[in-house]
């Protein structure tokens, strides 16, 4: 071998090598510009989808069986809670929820459904995409998203693309806000496992760098940004859950109104009235084991993603000097009202609903 060659095949192992090295400090770092959908059959990728799912939702009866919080104000909406289950089964609820969102900018709370298959915990989960792709047009990624990041410190959280282009949560929220705001733009960040402790340490710097970063950029909580949680309540049956039984009271009528009372007592004592960490604490204890807070107690997906963005909201309430107070947007199931028709516009279920099979939704909103 020439010197000519061996000075270049060590050169090229050296910049193998710190391409490596410099992937592995914050996590992957490959990145497309545009964040493409990843659900092309619950959700809506297209403007005439989502304007029949809209007119559809205005002309059906959706009823709420279960309304547990007593509206509180007309203020802004600083915190929201919202599902992301398929259009078809959530119907009116999406709507009740984010078009109180009225914000220009939303800081996403996001479930990491695959969290254990990348090895994440511990850490909140940003990406780099520069948009997302929405049903009318691409939307932006905030500037604030890159002042967040620089206000925090490494350890608390990690840039992780791949996981963000695999999870579902919060592009079922993206449409929606898109419908009401052309100009929405978004912070994405997912919340893998972590335990109500390493919640209370890390929301706690994250709520001090959204501030600051907020500061920096002139932004007011809830008139210029506002946070939005993705979380679908009870995954409840004994049947399709990959061989799981999630159905403590039993598959029948009586398990099933048996689920609405427990999920009723949970949302009251926890996510209505004033948003303090004890309550959080609390939803804790109903959703994840005492032991293992790894392991589902009550089978909530938002049973990270939730406390999470509460707790966060709550240091940005105690900065800013003030009391939020949740108040329901409605609850329904995914087999309690008429479904919206969804086929003949290209799109349909993926995952069934029936007695032994369903899953609950709530939408709250802080003001």
């Amino acid at each position: 071998m020439s010197h000519r060659k061996l000075f270049l095949y060590i050169l090229s192992f050296y910049v193998y090598l710190l391409l490596i090295i410099s992937c592995s400090g914050r996590g992957d770092k490959d990145s497309g510009s545009t964040r493409m959908p990843v659900d092309t059959i619950g959700f809506a990728r297209y403007s005439w989808q989502m304007d029949s799912i809209m007119a559809r939702v205005e002309r059906i009866f959706m009823y709420e069986e279960l309304n547990p919080c007593e509206n509180v104000s007309d203020d802004p909406v600083k915190i929201a809670i919202s599902p992301h289950d398929d259009y078809t089964y959530v119907g009116a609820l999406y709507p009740a929820v984010l078009s109180q969102v009225r914000s220009p900018l939303v800081i996403l709370f996001g479930v990491a459904h695959k969290a254990r298959d990348f090895g994440l915990q511990d850490k909140i989960i940003f990406d780099r995409h520069q948009y997302w792709k929405g049903p009318y047009g691409k939307v932006m990624v905030s500037q604030l998203r890159e002042s967040i990041m620089g206000e925090l410190e490494e350890e608390i959280f990690i840039i992780h693309d791949s996981i963000q282009r695999t999870e579902h949560s919060l592009e079922a929220l993206v449409p929606f806000l898109q419908y009401y705001n052309r100009d929405i733009e978004i912070v994405p960040i997912l919340i893998p496992s972590m335990s109500y402790e390493r919640m209370v340490e890390l929301s706690d710097s994250l709520a001090a760098a959204i501030s600051a970063a907020a500061s920096q950029h002139h932004l007011q909580w809830g008139k210029d940004f506002s946070i939005l949680i993705s979380n679908d309540a009870v995954h409840y049956g004994d049947e399709d859950w990959s061989g799981n039984n999630y159905a403590p009271f039993g598959s029948d009528t009586s398990g099933y109104n048996m689920a609405l009372a427990h999920e009723k007592e949970i949302i009251t004592s926890t996510l209505c009235g004033s948003l303090d960490p004890d309550k959080v604490r609390k939803f804790c204890e109903f959703t994840v084991q005492k032991d293992n807070y790894k392991e589902y107690k009550w089978t909530w997906c938002g049973r990270y993603a939730v406390p999470f963005g509460l707790l966060t909201g709550y240091h940005l309430a105690v900065m800013e000097g003030i009391e939020l107070k949740g108040s329901s947007a409605g609850y329904m199931t995914s087999i309690d009202h008429p479904l919206v028709p969804v086929v003949d516009l290209g799109m349909g279920i993926t995952a069934p609903a029936n007695i032994r099979h369903w899953v609950g939704y709530v939408g709250i909103v802080y003001k």
